[in-house]
């Protein structure tokens, strides 16, 4: 199965390696899409090496091909994670802005793909009115959610908006591809 692993900026996105590396050792054929912001916290390199494909991480990347690289994943994605997903990304999803190829390739999706996003933010931003209200209209637009976990946030607080469990991002994929 073919599965478009987005990785937004946050502090959890170092374990995007371990995900992406799981997959890969499950047979997966894995795609990076990594935000600018994603970026700063984990290296495109690192991707590559782990899901041993290019790393799409700016529309400008997309030059190799007479189609766009954002539609050829959107047409060949088996499954489609933001792990982890930022509130600016659940924003952009949820109101179909498409400022970068993450979110693009999320608009060119077939709409038989689905769409799994593991939310990782600061508790107050994830129980904001306004992300709720994003969360909310992904859901009534089919995407399946796994997390946020509680425990001790890298902003200093504790509870809501740890990334889930990388083995339960890995389960949850499991199952929806098993639909």
């Amino acid at each position: 199965m073919t599965i478009l692993l987005g990785i937004t900026g946050s502090i959890a996105a170092y374990k995007a390696a371990d995900l992406a590396s799981q997959l890969v050792k499950l047979g997966h054929d894995v795609h990076a899409i990594l935000t600018r912001a994603g970026a700063e916290f984990i290296t495109p390199l690192t991707l590559q090496t782990l899901t041993r494909n290019p790393v799409l991480s700016s529309l400008e990347d997309e030059k190799q091909s007479w189609k766009p690289g954002h539609i050829d994943l959107a047409d060949r994605a088996s499954l489609f994670v933001v792990a982890p997903a930022t509130a600016n990304v659940i924003g952009n999803l949820a109101n179909g802005l498409a400022p970068d190829p993450l979110s693009s390739i999320y608009l060119a999706l077939p709409r038989e793909t689905p769409a799994l996003i593991a939310p990782a933010m600061n508790g107050k931003m994830w129980l904001h009115p306004a992300t709720q209200r994003n969360v909310e209209r992904l859901r009534a637009d089919g995407c399946h959610f796994v997390g946020p976990a509680s425990g001790d946030l890298a902003c200093g607080y504790e509870g809501i908006g740890r990334l889930a469990p990388v083995d339960e991002i890995v389960a949850e994929i499991g199952r929806i591809l098993a639909k």
